[in-house]
């Protein structure tokens, strides 16, 4: 297991013109490197470069490198056709893997896991799950942030994204890259797992134990956050960078800083929007990457603490009597959104979680 380094900054893309990235990509594939799509592309992968999907960007982090096509986007994301070229091992031959690298509504780019698309479901796979049972029921959820990307690579994808101002619609590529799966299947396949399970079998592969890093000792209590001994964020001498960006969808000028925990074993991405501010989970400081670009060792903690600015929160009238469905903790919905009748603002919590109030003080002065 890779211990913690000093953590770099983060990383942009290389130096390289659109034709330079092609020429390398193509001189990868006629020096036998496999591509391996695990879509409808899988039995014939050269229809991705057939179709398009050309890489004009390369990123090169933790000796993993990553090869993007264009930004384009479909009714659901807006998304790259990214390349995951793991270091080879053992003289094997170099494979790479083509996958998809998403934005999800907290402004965190994310790879899917798979697909689930059929005539009434259309849905992005979103990692590893968690399974546990209550009142005589098994029950089972998606651990979304298995699927972020690493922090050190955001900005280069969120650069990336905005400066390409035109963007073409495409509704074919999840379906040449993502498996698709059967109906309501929402666990990820064993490519996806087996890295994670590998890594915790190993002494010292899990974070606080596997323990949660932090916690809520009271349901619905913004105030009763409590973090595991080292793990709160270190915003006096933590801060590795800033960056600056803007987001329509919240408001203009946004600003994002990572911030180092106090023993330097994990990391978080906090956002400062306007109106809003929030913190996607935090990741380790390892550097071992899967085949899909992301760590293959996590971070537990509740995830009430990971809300973002907006959030689900609906009735649904489907179910009978009608239910309400909210990943907002109860008591701290606001206002439905103008965008989404499904999502609404979350601020009334946010606002309340001491680490964010401390975050405003110590950081941004306010």
């Amino acid at each position: 297991m890779n211990e913690p380094k000093p953590v770099p900054p983060s990383v942009a893309a290389l130096a390289l013109t659109p034709r330079d990235v092609a020429r390398e990509f193509h001189a990868l594939l006629e020096a036998g490197a496999e591509l391996k799509p695990a879509g409808a592309a899988r039995n014939d992968p050269g229809t991705l470069l057939d179709s398009g999907y050309v890489p004009r960007l390369k990123i090169d982090l933790f000796g993993t490198r990553f090869y993007l096509t264009r930004a384009r986007k479909n009714p659901a994301v807006r998304f790259f056709v990214g390349y995951v070229v793991p270091p080879s091992q053992d003289r094997s031959p170099c494979r790479i893997y083509p996958r998809i690298f998403y934005k999800d509504l907290s402004l965190a780019w994310r790879v899917g896991s798979h697909l689930v698309a059929n005539e009434d479901e259309f849905w992005i796979g979103k990692g590893a799950v968690e399974r546990w049972s209550q009142d005589g029921y098994e029950h089972l959820r998606s651990v979304e942030s298995t699927t972020d990307l690493p922090l050190e690579l955001q900005t280069a994808l969120e650069t990336t994204s905005h400066e390409q101002t035109r963007v073409r619609t495409d509704e074919r590529a999840l379906f040449l890259i993502l498996r698709n799966a059967p109906r309501g299947r929402i666990e990820p396949y064993r490519d996806f797992t087996a890295p994670r399970d590998r890594a915790a079998a190993r002494r010292g592969g899990r974070i606080h134990g596997g323990r949660r890093v932090a916690w809520f000792s009271r349901r619905n209590d913004p105030a009763s956050l409590k973090f595991a001994r080292g793990f709160a964020p270190d915003f006096a001498r933590g801060i590795v960078e800033e960056s600056r960006s803007s987001s329509r969808l919240y408001g203009g000028a946004l600003r994002r800083f990572r911030i180092l925990s106090e023993n330097r074993r994990i990391q978080y991405l906090f956002f400062s929007a306007p109106r809003h501010t929030w913190i996607v989970p935090p990741q380790a400081t390892t550097t071992e990457l899967s085949s899909y670009g992301v760590r293959v060792v996590d971070v537990k903690a509740d995830e009430d603490l990971f809300v973002p600015g907006y959030e689900y929160h609906y009735v649904d009238d489907e179910r009978d009597p009608p239910e309400i469905v909210s990943q907002i903790p109860q008591g701290f919905a606001g206002a439905q959104t103008d965008f989404d009748p499904t999502r609404a603002d979350a601020s009334a919590w946010l606002e309340r979680l001491p680490v964010i109030r401390e975050f405003r003080r110590k950081v941004l002065g306010s």
